[in-house]
């Protein structure tokens, strides 16, 4: 299974949210290349990096910084928030990332998102599926749709994607454990998907769990930086399961 850090931006800097409120932010490291480059010394290969300020706002802040974290790490980056169009995505690709994170954009503007699928291929992207309240949250998790997991999944998923995560944003940054049962139902439905956990992981047993419930990779975020999770002990999971 693949671990993915997290680096979320606000000004600039690395900071984590509780649920999904802006309000809740702690502001952990002002220098986001140095936090990756001890992420890649420890042996994670993948970085998942929001622009929580792109999210908020409709339009990417933190190209820059992306474009930083790419040329000074070999991590492979996939990098959302903010995210509106063809010029976005051709921007976001350019400055280094692997993938294109989307959420607002594929839920909102379904046209929108299938065309740039057919131009930029499904590989660019990583659609996120945040559920909040069994629905879809969207615009920096302020905004909750009324499109379902399953049929967000099911559209994109008929279109080549392959690769989704799925937050569940009561259990973002609360350090309370996964929704194991969440992926389970996803898996049973799409058993071919690289399904992405997000939110709540707050010890390496979980990640024990969350591969065997067949999960492709899990995002670790507020437990590397609270120390829940000490990135000696992920670098001898990942060792361990290589």
């Amino acid at each position: 299974m693949k671990v993915f850090a997290a680096i979320d931006l606000m000004d600039g800097k690395c900071v984590r949210l509780s649920q999904g409120i802006y309000g809740t932010a702690i502001t952990y490291h002002a220098d986001p290349v140095y936090v990756a480059r001890q992420f890649e010394a420890a042996g994670i290969n993948y970085l998942h990096v929001v622009d929580l300020d792109g999210a908020r706002l409709g339009k990417i802040t933190h190209l820059k910084v992306l474009e930083q974290l790419a040329t000074h790490t070999g991590l492979e980056i996939d990098f959302g928030g903010g995210i509106t169009g063809e010029k976005d995505v051709t921007a976001v690709l350019a400055a280094g990332a692997t993938r294109v994170s989307v959420g607002t954009l594929a839920v909102k503007n379904q046209k929108l998102m299938l065309q740039l699928i057919e131009q930029f291929g499904p590989d660019r992207f990583m659609p996120g599926a945040d559920i909040k309240e069994h629905r879809l949250a969207v615009r920096g998790w302020t905004e909750i749709s009324e499109i379902t997991l399953k049929d967000f999944i099911a559209q994109y998923r008929a279109k080549g994607i392959r690769r989704f995560f799925c937050t569940d944003i009561s259990r973002d940054g609360m350090l309370a454990g996964t929704s194991t049962d969440i992926y389970n139902e996803v898996l049973s439905t799409f058993p071919d998907l690289e399904l992405i956990a997000s939110g709540g992981i707050h010890h390496v047993s979980e990640l024990d769990r969350l591969k065997e419930a067949g999960l492709w990779g899990a995002i670790v975020g507020k437990a590397l930086y609270e120390g829940t999770i000490q990135l000696h002990e992920l670098k001898a999971w990942l060792l361990s399961n290589a």
